[in-house]
Parts: C-alpha cells; structure tokens; sequence
C-alpha cells in the first residue's frame, strides 16, 4: 500500500526538509495487521534522500491539508515544525498523525533506491475526517507536478482535466488556493515547452 504523506528530515546542520512523498507500508506477510515497515523511495537527487542516508531519521507526517503537498511543490516550503518526541526530528504542525521513522536497511538503485525505516514512535494528534475529491484532485496535481519533465505535455493536460471535475465539485478554501499554486507552475512548464 503507498500512503501520500510528507516526509520531513533534518540536515547535519540542523536545517529542516520538508517533502511530499509516497510511502510504501508493508505489513507482516501481507495480513493487513499493523504496519511494521515503511519504505521510502526518493528520485537522486533528493534532499531526503541525502539526509535520510546521513542522519538516518525522518518524520512521517499524516495530513489532510493539501496546500502542504502542492505548497512543497511549488517552492512553498515555510511550515511550522516542532521537535520530534523520541527523535531529533521535525514534526508538521498540520500533522493529524506522525510516526518518527529510523533507517534501518538501504537498496542501492542508480535512479530510486529504497530506504526500509522502522517505526520507533507513532502519535495520532486529531481524527481524520476524509478526503473530499478536491482533495484527490489536489494530490493527484501535485504528483503530476513532481513528473513534469518525465510525462507528455498531452498527458499532463488531459489529466488535469479530468481532475479538475472534482475539484469544481467538491473544493473548499484551501483546495482552490492549493490548485492555483499547482496550475501556476502547469502554465509556466506548458509555456517553456510550447516557447
């Protein structure tokens, strides 16, 4: 299964990292029982990926706020942290739930390699109340913003196009402001490759 968290890591200089990513969560043998395996696999370069292998600690944080997913994207990185409580990490504020992840394990691979973290602590800080489709809209903008150079101009538009009926149904706030950063970068790639 692959949970659309944000990852957040801290340098050596203790500088704070705050990215959105798609984490893998395995459990025993596939029983559905409790998570006991989490793994993290950032595209090279990656910030993430150089303070993971250095530190070997990192947050993940379970959020329902989507303007950090496309805020992350679209060089809006600024949002409040407090310290981890069993790790020197960072934890997102906006957090419903976070766990504080330790390396345990890497899978070299020239391009994305896997890092197996284990779990050494978990809090949940408020109930999740549901993702609106606005939100899936938002998420799935967002990834296809993370692959801009790697996907068809075609397939990007066709996508938000479709996306972007939920959106219209279904937004609040802070979905609109989260897909206008999200669009603004779209309009911005459309008019480099189309130049």
């Amino acid at each position: 299964m692959i949970q659309e968290t944000i990852v957040t890591t801290v340098n050596n200089s203790g500088t704070p990292h705050i990215a959105p990513m798609g984490i893998h969560a395995k459990s025993p043998s596939g029983t559905g029982a409790p998570v006991d395996e989490l793994i993290i696999l950032p595209f090279r370069p990656s910030t993430t990926l150089d303070n993971l292998l250095s530190r070997r600690i990192a947050v993940i944080n379970y959020c329902d706020d989507v303007r950090v997913f496309a805020g992350c994207l679209t060089g809006r990185r600024d949002w409040p942290l407090k310290p981890a409580e069993k790790i020197d990490g960072r934890v997102l504020d906006a957090a419903l739930a976070h766990a504080e992840v330790e390396l345990v394990r890497v899978e070299e691979d020239p391009i994305r390699p896997k890092l197996f973290c284990r779990t050494v602590h978990s809090v949940n800080h408020a109930p999740f109340q549901g993702f609106n489709r606005a939100q899936f809209s938002v998420l799935e903008a967002a990834i296809l913003i993370s692959r801009l150079n790697m996907l068809p101009l075609e397939k990007i538009e066709s996508e938000i196009d479709y996306l972007r009926i939920g959106l219209e149904k279904t937004a609040g706030d802070r979905e609109r402001e989260a897909w206008g950063w999200l669009m603004a970068v779209i309009d911005a790639h459309k008019n480099k490759v189309t130049a």
